[in-house]
């Protein structure tokens, strides 16, 4: 008998097929379905893709029982609530775009997941992220999936060596094609079940609304070009995000475009898209899958979304993070956002785009306010 592994079960058909890898390889398996948060499910819109629905929790079930395995119900929606949806609107405040799913993955997957089960007894978690974990010589490193439609290595950046040495990524090496053919030859009801591809936590898709709803009415502020020009108001900079061009309400000739949010003066900045181009970025809250920083500059590859293609640039590291400054001018580099560092399939490690500078029209605003 191999050792005890925890698999964290969504209800959909990728975590479903890792536990019946593991299953067939011997592993005495556990199966876990986090309660993330609670659902009405009468009034869930027919387009919905998130998860913790009643469905899914029976989904899971059902598998586990066709699998002979053990299968537990986890409350985990106070962690839930806490590093995840406060993490979120913390971050719309404050101007920042985050990613919840990297909050999720790091704090509650990862993390406290891990805990259950060493109080479990179990040496190992599982889930069903395209991604692989390979032991080496040097210790673990984490490879992008293998299916290049599919690959999740970018929402798991932020694992160190600990938590590689007991996680298992069993479907990484495969198609989602052969995932879901598994599934069927094993009689999964849910085989072909759509993925997940909204905020779990926002079922109609509407995050505006949701700030609303969670972080009350906001103080108005100024819509202003590069120069400082006062071009109109708007309801709270939580509203935008960095690249944003419609629903400014501005009636101007050229398009214009959201380039910044300004915290402390709660401005949206907005001006032409060739401003939203930049060739370097800083990034803050770094982590290095190898647990060992570069000492000089390195040449990698940097994701700057989840869905955006890899562009070359220079890493050079520093004393709070690192600076990125890649080879041609990316689109709208995001505050908030994640940068994850690749080396061709390997994921050297990644961290959050912070912005470099402020812009010119702080300098104007100064100077306009400054007494005779």
């Amino acid at each position: 008998m191999k050792e005890k592994v925890i698999v964290a079960m969504s209800g959909g058909v990728d975590s479903s097929v890792a536990a019946l890898l593991l299953n067939q390889q011997g592993y005495d398996v556990i199966g876990v379905t986090m309660k993330l948060y609670s659902l009405d499910q009468t009034d869930l819109p027919d387009y919905y893709r998130g998860c913790c629905t009643l469905d899914d929790v029976e989904d899971a079930r059902q598998v586990c029982r066709i699998l002979g395995i053990p299968h537990y119900v986890l409350n985990v929606q106070r962690e839930f609530e806490t590093f995840v949806i406060d993490y979120f609107c913390s971050e719309y405040e404050k101007g920042r775009t985050p990613h919840p799913c990297i909050a999720c993955n790091d704090k509650i997957k990862f993390s406290f997941l891990m805990n259950r089960a060493i109080s479990l007894q179990a040496k190992y978690i599982a889930t069903g992220h395209y991604a692989r974990i390979e032991e080496t010589s040097n210790g673990f490193t984490l490879k992008k999936g293998l299916d290049p439609t599919k690959d999740q290595s970018y929402v798991l950046f932020g694992m160190d060596q600990q938590e590689l040495q007991h996680t298992m990524l069993p479907i990484g090496n495969f198609s989602k094609d052969s995932i879901r053919k598994m599934a069927q030859d094993a009689g999964f009801s849910n085989a072909l079940k759509p993925d997940s591809q909204d905020i779990c936590f926002i079922p109609f898709g509407d995050y505006k609304q949701f700030l609303k709803d969670r972080l009350g009415t906001k103080s108005t502020g100024e819509i202003v070009n590069t120069e400082g020009e006062v071009l109109g108001n708007h309801e709270g900079i939580e509203y935008f995000t960095i690249g944003q061009r419609r629903g400014l309400g501005l009636a101007t000739g050229d398009p214009l475009y959201v380039l910044e949010l300004d915290h402390q003066s709660q401005r949206v900045i907005v001006g032409p898209e060739s401003s939203l181009y930049q060739k370097e970025t800083m990034i803050s809250k770094v982590n290095y899958v190898s647990g060992i920083p570069p000492t000089e500059p390195i040449n990698v590859q940097v994701k700057i979304r989840y869905k955006a293609k890899e562009s070359p640039a220079t890493l050079t590291p520093t004393s709070n993070g690192a600076s990125i400054t890649f080879n041609e001018a990316q689109r709208a580099l995001t505050p908030g956002q994640a940068a994850v560092f690749y080396k061709d399939d390997l994921v050297v490690g990644g961290g959050i785009i912070e912005p470099i500078h402020k812009g010119h029209y702080e300098i104007q605003s100064l100077v306009t306010t400054c007494p005779d």
